[in-house]
């Protein structure tokens, strides 16, 4: 939504689009879950009196909006793109198929999956972490609007530090607010590294993805992530 309160920014998604093409043509295979907090917040409308399987529904829609807005964006920019959701409506997009997300991605395809798991109760990074194992990823990236991951929030705190690297376990334990708990335990199951940063800064997916110490690395305990912070 950019500097909006609500809703979609052109801007914005077109530079979003420039920075995910400039990944694509690295040769870097692209996989994305788009959540639809900027267009509707289900956990917020149910705390407010909504059944909250009701709002969750809501909310998977809202990011079958947004993934409809980023491929239009994608294929401005020349670059093949699918969009599969786990709510079936074929007339917008494919339903979600293991099998088939994982070809389009080797075929150089960047996959956009919406409407979260298809289930109410599971966040967008249930889904993240969910298909990030059926198609085998080699890693997340949580793009945020903060540098990473912090001992506390560097909003209300001022003496809150980031981590350079950080196991699953220590983001459980301290109740870190940067990916729900099922999501981290999915990653933590198969150790698949989670690396946190700025969307907002240009260039950060691309210093994620060719190694630069950008954000936060979520690991395992003796990782090669972790024995380097340690060294």
């Amino acid at each position: 939504m950019g500097e909006q309160g609500y809703g979609i920014d052109p801007a914005t998604i077109t530079r979003i689009a420039k920075e995910i093409k400039d990944v694509r043509d690295l040769k870097v295979e692209i996989a994305i879950v788009v959540g639809g907090g900027n267009i509707f917040r289900g956990v917020a409308l149910s705390a407010r009196g909504m059944d909250r399987a009701s709002a969750d529904y809501m909310g998977m829609l809202a990011t079958v909006m947004n993934a409809l807005a980023l491929q239009d964006a994608l294929e401005k920019q020349d670059v093949f793109t699918r969009v599969m959701t786990a709510i079936e409506m074929h007339e917008v997009a494919e339903p979600f198929i293991r099998r088939r997300a994982i070809r389009h991605v080797e075929k150089g395809r960047v996959v956009i999956f919406a409407a979260g798991t298809g289930n109410p109760y599971f966040t967008t990074d249930s889904a993240a972490a969910l298909r990030a194992l059926e198609i085998k990823a080699d890693a997340i990236l949580k793009a945020t609007k903060v540098e990473g991951i912090y001992t506390a929030d560097p909003k209300t705190d001022s003496t809150a530090t980031m981590f350079d690297r950080i196991t699953y376990l220590d983001v459980i334990q301290r109740d870190l607010k940067v990916m729900d708990t099922s999501a981290i335990s999915l990653c933590r199951e198969r150790g698949v590294p989670i690396h946190v940063f700025n969307l907002h800064i240009s260039g950060n997916i691309a210093r994620v993805v060719l190694g630069e110490k950008v954000g936060t690395v979520v690991c395992a305990e003796g990782s090669p992530e972790t024995r380097e912070a340690a060294g």
